[in-house]
């Protein structure tokens, strides 16, 4: 794994854009997990270790912990340590996962109304709840999200758009609609019937913008344009979904 050097203490920049320590950190982290092969409630290396391990200050540590606990990654318990944390959400998936068919598209419809209904009372509870640093979260996966646009790397486009929309939920300090959300987004990427991820057909461009505002309300204290910028979004999304399952089935 790539260690975060000395330089990216403060930040890096990385085709032109800048990127704080902390988020690279972040990244490097959910790789040691994944190379680890550790699983939800398994315990992980301590701050100090990970310090040591990533090559990089406590202190970015302790950031980075903080945006992969409020994106719900990992798990900080005080005078236990860190976790992984159960990524399919405290509803857990045999109770949804029962009565969802991936390849039923009114159930796909169904998923984008209940995540409209959900999403939108998230970004309205996150405009009067979000804490300086889970802004700084939804801000920065909406430019990872830019960013993967830009360069047209589905993979970046997709982390960003997960961590932005669960970043909100997190933000909503409701752990039950975080985890309601979490578990909707779960079960829209088994939506095999589409096969396509957060960059669907040409909304990317658009929806870069939608999170930008989604962001601003948020940021403002604007629990009504906020609701209405998310709910927007969510049926932007889903008019994109209905244009490419016309296109792939009628050409």
């Amino acid at each position: 794994m790539v260690s975060v050097t000395s330089q990216d203490e403060d930040g890096a920049r990385g085709g032109g854009s800048y990127r704080p320590g902390y988020e690279l950190a972040a990244e490097r982290i959910l790789e040691l997990i994944a190379e680890s092969g550790l699983r939800p409630g398994d315990r992980m290396p301590t701050e100090i270790e990970l310090a040591a391990r990533l090559g990089t200050s406590r202190t970015v540590v302790r950031e980075a912990v903080k945006i992969l606990s409020a994106l719900g990654r990992v798990s900080a318990q005080k005078g236990r340590g860190l976790y992984v944390a159960d990524d399919e959400g405290m509803l857990g998936s045999a109770g949804w996962g029962g009565f969802f068919l991936p390849t039923d598209l009114d159930h796909v419809y169904m998923l984008f109304e209940f995540r409209r209904i959900q999403e939108s009372a998230a970004a309205r509870l996150a405009a009067t709840h979000a804490t300086p640093a889970e802004l700084q979260v939804i801000e920065t996966a909406a430019e990872l999200c830019r960013q993967g646009h830009l360069t047209a790397r589905s993979e970046l486009f997709d982390r960003g758009d997960d961590d932005f929309h669960l970043g909100i939920a997190a933000a909503s300090h409701n752990a039950f609609l975080l985890a309601a959300v979490r578990e909707a987004r779960r079960l829209q990427r088994q939506s095999s019937i589409i096969g396509l991820h957060g960059s669907v057909g040409g909304h990317a461009a658009e929806a870069v913008a939608e999170h930008a505002a989604i962001y601003r309300a948020i940021r403002d204290g604007d629990p009504d344009a906020a609701a209405l910028a998310a709910a927007v979004h969510i049926e932007n999304t889903l008019e994109d979904y209905r244009r490419e399952i016309q296109r792939r089935l009628f050409g």
